[in-house]
C-alpha cells in the first residue's frame, strides 16, 4: 500500500465529508413525495406496522405530507395486503428512518443518504486498494461526491442506491479476499519454496472469510432488488478467474482444473446457501404474518413435501416475475439503456413552477426541480475512460481494468435485453461507482507513473487537474436542479443543455 495508518484515510474521509454535506443539508426538501417515493416509503410503513407491505387509501399522500410524521395516528391502510415486486430489505432500510424520524421526507430519505455518504468512503478506499495509490483513491471519492446521479439518488427514498451500496461492499470484500489469498501464497513460497506450490493442483487456499462476507453482501443486494443476481454471477466468476491467475503465478500445472476443484466448487457450495439464507431472512416479516400478499396461497393447493410458506413465497415470486417481464406501460421519461452513458434522457423526479413570489422566489417565474441527471462531464469523460480501461484489460492484461469493467457490465448489459421495456436512466446509479473508478484510474494514467520524466508528469498533472476542476464546476452548476433549490426559471432553463433534458 502507498501509506499506512491514518494517512491512507485522510483523502477518502475528506471526500466523504464533502459528499455528506452535499447529501444531508436540507435533506427534507422538497417537502413532497418525489417520483417513486410514492411506493417505497409507504411500503416501509406497512412493514413497520405489520411486517408486510399494506395497501393504502387513495389520499394517503396528502395525509402523510399534511401530518407531523406520526403515521400511526393516520388512517392510512385499507386492511388489504399490497402486491409489490421487489424484496423487502430496501424498504426495511427506509423504514428505519421512518421509525426514528416519522413518516416525513427527512425520515424516509435519511437512511439512503447515510448509505450514499458511506459509499463515497468505500469507493475511495476500494480504488486505493485497487490501484495502490492514495491520490487515485481520493480522486474516485471526490468525483463520486460531485456525481449528480449518485447525489440525487442519495437524497431520494428509492431502492437503487441501497442496492448500489451492497454491490460496492461485495466488490470491496472480494478485493480484500484477493489480496489476502495472494499474500498467503506469497508467504508459502517464501517459507517453503516454489516447489511446494508448483505442483499439478497447487496448495489449498484455506478458509475464505472475506469471500463469505462478500456472499452476505451479495445476498443483501439481491434482497433489495433481483438485479443483484447479475452481480452475484459476474462477481463470483471474476473471483474464480482471480484464483486461476493466482495459481498460475505460483506455478500450478493445472490452474483451471485446480481452481475448479479446490476453489470454484467449494465456493459455490458455501456462497449459494449464504445468499439464499440472507435472501429468505429478508422475508421474515412476511413469513411471520398472516396477512401478507399470497401468504397462504399454498393452503388450498395439493399437499407437498415443500413447506406451504415456501410454496406461497414461490408463487408470489412467479407473479412478480411476470410483472417485471411484461412491464410495457409508456412513460415520458423512459430511457433506452443504449443512451445511458450519454445521459441523453434524465428522469425528472420533481418539478414545481413558482409564479407568486413565494418560497423565496425573487423573479417573475421560478423553478424548483429534482432532475436525476448525472454529472455530464464525468459521464462523457467516463465513456473515454471505460474505453481506455477496455484497452488496458485486453491489450495489457491489466486485471484492475477488467474488475472495474465487470462492475459496469453487471449493472448495464442485462438491461440491453429489455430495450422495449419502460426503464429509466437513473438505474445507472448501481454501477456509477465503477464508472468513477474508471475515470480516476484514467486520470492517474494521464498524470503518469512516478518514474516518468518530470515534464511528462507536470503536463499530465496540469491536464488531469483541469479535467477534475471542470467536473467539480459542473457539479456546482447542476447542484440546484439536483436538490430542488428555488431558482429563476431562466437559470433552470440554462441548465437544460439539450431538449431531451426537459
Amino acid at each position: 500500500m502507498p501509506s499506512s495508518g491514518w494517512r491512507g484515510w485522510i483523502g477518502p474521509v475528506m471526500a466523504m465529508v464533502l459528499g455528506g454535506i452535499l447529501r444531508l443539508v436540507n435533506l427534507g426538501w422538497p417537502h413532497a413525495i418525489t417520483f417513486d417515493e410514492t411506493y417505497y416509503p409507504k411500503d416501509a410503513l406497512g412493514l413497520l406496522d405489520a411486517g408486510y407491505e399494506k395497501a393504502m387509501v387513495e389520499n394517503a399522500n396528502d395525509l402523510i405530507l399534511g401530518s407531523d410524521g406520526n403515521w400511526r395516528a393516520l388512517h392510512l391502510f385499507t386492511g388489504d395486503p399490497s402486491f409489490v415486486v421487489h424484496p423487502p430489505l430496501g424498504k426495511w432500510t427506509i423504514a428505519l428512518g421512518e421509525w426514528a424520524f416519522g413518516a416525513t421526507p427527512l425520515g424516509w430519505r435519511l437512511p439512503v443518504a447515510i448509505l450514499g455518504t458511506l459509499s463515497i468512503l468505500m469507493v475511495a478506499r476500494i480504488t486505493r486498494r485497487l490501484t495502490r495509490s492514495d491520490l487515485v483513491g481520493t480522486l474516485a471519492g471526490l468525483l463520486l461526491a460531485v456525481e449528480g446521479m449518485h447525489l440525487v439518488l442519495s437524497r431520494t427514498g428509492l431502492l437503487d442506491l441501497i442496492l448500489m451500496f451492497w454491490v460496492v461492499a461485495a466488490f470491496g470484500l472480494l478485493l480484500i479476499d484477493r489480496d489476502h489469498t495472494r499474500a498467503r501464497l506469497a508467504e508459502l513460497v517464501r517459507s517453503e519454496g516454489l516447489a511446494a506450490t508448483a505442483t499439478r493442483w497447487g496448495p489449498r487456499l484455506g478458509l475464505r472469510p472475506w469471500r463469505w462476507a462478500a456472499a452476505v453482501a451479495l445476498g443483501l443486494a439481491c434482497s433489495v432488488k433481483w438485479s443483484g443476481l447479475w452481480f452475484l454471477a459476474l462477481f463470483m466468476l471474476m473471483a474464480v478467474i482471480w484464483d486461476v491467475s493466482a495459481r498460475r503465478a505460483v506455478g500450478v500445472h493445472w490452474p483451471w482444473r485446480a481452481t475448479l476443484v479446490r476453489d470454484a466448487i467449494p465456493a459455490a457450495l458455501v456462497t449459494i446457501p449464504i445468499v439464499l439464507a440472507v435472501y429468505l431472512s429478508s422475508w421474515t416479516g412476511w413469513f411471520l404474518s398472516d396477512g401478507g400478499y399470497a401468504r397462504h396461497w399454498a393452503d388450498d393447493q395439493p399437499p407437498s413435501l415443500i413447506p406451504e410458506a415456501l410454496r406461497s413465497l414461490w408463487h408470489y415470486h412467479a407473479e412478480a416475475w411476470r410483472f417485471h417481464v411484461g412491464l410495457s406501460s409508456d412513460h415520458p421519461y423512459k430511457s433506452n439503456a443504449l443512451s445511458w452513458f450519454f445521459q441523453a434522457r434524465p428522469t425528472s423526479f420533481y418539478y414545481e413552477g413558482i409564479k407568486d413570489g413565494s418560497q423565496g422566489c425573487e423573479a417573475k417565474n421560478c423553478s424548483s426541480a429534482v432532475t436525476a441527471l448525472g454529472n455530464p462531464l464525468i459521464w462523457w469523460f467516463g465513456i473515454l475512460a471505460l474505453l481506455h480501461q477496455l484497452w488496458r484489460w485486453l491489450g495489457r492484461r491489466d486485471w484492475r481494468s477488467g474488475a472495474v469493467l465487470v462492475g459496469v457490465l453487471a449493472g448495464w448489459v442485462p438491461w440491453l435485453i429489455y430495450l422495449d421495456r419502460t426503464i429509466f436512466t437513473f438505474y445507472v446509479v448501481v454501477f456509477v461507482p465503477f464508472v468513477v473508478m474508471a475515470v480516476a484510474m484514467t486520470l492517474g494514467a494521464i498524470i503518469g507513473p512516478a518514474d516518468a520524466p518530470a515534464a511528462r508528469r507536470r503536463n499530465g498533472t496540469i491536464l488531469a487537474a483541469a479535467l477534475v476542476m471542470a467536473m467539480i464546476v459542473a457539479g456546482w452548476w447542476f447542484y440546484p436542479i439536483w436538490t430542488a433549490e428555488v431558482i429563476p426559471y431562466d437559470a433552470w432553463r440554462a441548465r437544460m443543455w439539450f431538449s431531451t433534458w426537459v
